[in-house]
């Protein structure tokens, strides 16, 4: 099947996400309320760490941001290896796709074996320029889903939910509308926000203030 950009995104209901992110935001706090934040969105929160590390990381990411994936191909690694594989921080990874494209990304990671989400989201990270900024969004995201377990049938089937796409969304919605987030990625470190991509020593002071 051959479409163009501009059939994908009316086939795969991702039109209802093009518009963007035009939020009128109130002054917001630089900290929120944690009890607040960690109410999981509708597909349930993507974790790793100990439950009771003393550190709380929440991440909200677009799949086709730059800075995103310059955090998750320069400082994750580390921030992985030192703090939450180590029981300091628990990492909350939320969806938060600024575009069509990511929104579409989002659900195809949602598809997959849940148990592969976060090796999805790397490699997708990793390959960024490979599928997220072509001509033909269709076939690039077709041939990368190929690469890590759909077909075609399945890759229609995944990117043709609504439901899923709404709940996607909403995730992205509650982000702005309560917690102030307008850009990617924005970080809450035990409430604080932080938005913008941070090298390891710039987390690493602030998740160590917080030890």
């Amino acid at each position: 099947m051959t479409q163009t950009r501009r059939h994908f995104l009316k086939s795969t209901a991702l039109a209802a996400a093009a518009t963007g992110l035009t939020f009128s935001f109130p002054a917001f706090a630089q900290s929120v309320d944690v009890d607040e934040l960690m109410v999981p969105g509708p597909l349930g929160d993507k974790i790793l760490g100990d439950e009771n590390a003393p550190v709380t990381v929440v991440e909200y990411a677009s799949m086709t941001c730059g800075h995103c994936a310059n955090f998750h191909n320069r400082t994750w690694k580390p921030l992985k290896e030192q703090y939450v594989d180590t029981g300091k921080v628990r990492f909350v990874f939320r969806e938060f796709p600024l575009d069509p494209v990511s929104a579409a990304a989002f659900m195809l990671a949602r598809c997959a074996p849940a148990e592969n989400y976060f090796e999805i989201v790397d490699t997708m990270f990793e390959n960024q320029r490979a599928w997220a900024f072509t001509d033909n969004p269709y076939n690039s995201l077709l041939d990368f889903s190929k690469q890590i377990g759909f077909t075609q049938e399945s890759f229609e089937e995944c990117l043709t939910n609504q439901g899923l796409l709404d709940a996607v969304n909403a995730v992205r919605d509650r982000a702005a509308n309560e917690f102030g987030v307008n850009s990617t990625p924005t970080f809450f470190i035990n409430g604080a926000r932080h938005p913008g991509a941070m090298s390891i020593e710039q987390m690493g002071a602030l998740i160590d203030a917080e030890l």
